[in-house]
């Protein structure tokens, strides 16, 4: 579903608490993403007070929730709670930068990341793998460049495809986008705070 956007974060060894706690699944359990089912896009989840998720602002077990998923996943779908460690695509943390965003010219929110560092030059990130980063409280390990799927081919506000933004970064960077992560110290993260390799 749509993301949230968050002015301050805890980063764990499980990424950001809230995460992909809850998702879609047919009728076998099989989980559906927005890869399979665009129309997910087109609905917001965020974490309310409690800790729970919401789904454009109802709670996610609501009747009207389930009525909703089933329109933009299929008969059969329903969502489910979800805490395993592959829950994520590949770990826990997907971080981004703005200059290679701004490379691209496309709408970050394509691109799913978890952390967006700013004043970042063009496509500095991608000689990032292997580094060790702090950032307000956490450390983190950028561990590889992303490799990229068709869910960065869906507009995040309308859910329409565009194939030309993947074979775009399949032509220009060798189909990887963004850093896979993984936290080394946990700690929280807020917009503005600095960032500082480690060597």
């Amino acid at each position: 579903m749509r993301g949230e956007r968050l002015d301050r974060a805890l980063v764990t060894s499980e990424g950001i608490p809230g995460d992909r706690i809850v998702h879609v699944a047919d009728e076998r359990g099989q989980v559906i993403s927005a890869r399979r089912a665009p129309r997910l896009l087109l609905l917001s989840g965020r974490l309310g007070e409690d800790g729970e998720p919401l789904v454009d602002e109802r709670p996610w077990r609501d009747d009207s929730v389930a009525d909703d998923v089933r329109r933009a996943a299929g008969n059969g779908a329903r969502l489910a709670r979800w805490t395993g460690p592959e829950r994520f695509d590949v770990l826990p943390l997907l971080v981004a930068t703005d200059g290679a965003i701004a490379a691209l010219g496309y709408d970050a929110r394509r691109f799913r990341p978890n952390l967006v560092l700013g004043g970042v030059a063009g496509l500095e990130e991608r000689t990032w793998e292997g580094r060790r980063l702090a950032i307000g409280a956490a450390v983190i390990s950028a561990v590889q460049l992303r490799k990229r799927c068709v869910m960065t081919t869906f507009d995040p506000d309308t859910g329409e495809q565009d194939v030309g933004v993947l074979r775009r970064i399949h032509r220009e960077l060798d189909g990887t986008f963004a850093l896979d992560s993984r936290v080394e110290d946990p700690g929280e993260v807020r917009v503005g705070d600095a960032v500082r390799p480690i060597d």
